[in-house]
C-alpha cells in the first residue's frame, strides 16, 4: 500500500486545494485499489507543497541549479535497488517530492489546476519508483506508467 505524507509550507495552496492532504489521500486510495503489486507492503513518501523560494533553494542545494522549477523528486533508490528492497522489506521509504504552486497556477486556471497537479505528483511518484527520462525509451516507459496511474486515480 502506497502512503503519502503531505506537507504544505505555503498557505496559498489552500486557494487551489481546500485540504491538500485529503485530496492526495483520496487519489492514493484509488491508486492502491488498482495496483495490487504493493498490497502487502507499506510504501511511504513525502510530498512537500512549496512555492518558488523554497524549491529554488532545494534545486540549488541538491542539483546546483539556481532557479525555480515545477517539481523535484529525490528517490532513495534506483530501480534495481528498489526491486531488491521490495522483495526483502515490508516497509520502504521511497523518497521525497516537492511541487511548486507558482509554476502550476501560472500555467492554468483553477479548473485545470487539479489536472496539472495530479500530473506533477504522479510524475514525481514514478521517479521515486526508480524511473527516469534520460533516454527516449525510458521517457516512453515512464509516460506509460504515468498515464496508467492518472487513469487509476480518477
Amino acid at each position: 500500500m502506497i502512503k503519502i505524507n503531505t506537507i504544505s509550507n505555503n498557505k496559498s495552496w489552500k486557494n487551489y486545494l481546500t485540504n491538500p492532504s485529503d485530496f492526495i489521500q483520496k487519489k492514493i486510495k484509488n491508486l492502491n485499489r488498482r495496483i495490487k503489486t504493493y498490497k502487502r507492503k507499506n510504501i511511504y513518501c513525502t510530498l512537500l507543497l512549496s512555492g518558488d523560494r523554497e524549491i529554488k533553494e532545494l534545486n540549488k542545494k541538491f542539483r546546483k541549479k539556481n532557479k525555480s522549477t515545477d517539481i523535484l523528486s529525490f528517490p532513495f533508490y534506483n530501480k534495481k535497488n528498489l526491486k531488491v528492497k521490495l522483495k526483502k522489506n515490508k516497509e520502504i521509504y521511497l523518497g521525497d517530492i516537492i511541487i511548486n504552486l507558482n509554476k502550476i497556477k501560472n500555467r492554468h486556471n483553477k479548473k485545470k489546476f487539479k489536472i496539472e497537479f495530479n500530473k506533477l505528483w504522479i510524475h514525481g511518484l514514478v521517479h521515486l519508483f526508480g524511473h527516469d527520462h534520460k533516454k527516449n525509451k525510458d521517457f516512453d516507459e515512464m509516460q506509460k506508467i504515468e498515464k496508467k496511474f492518472l487513469f487509476y486515480i480518477d
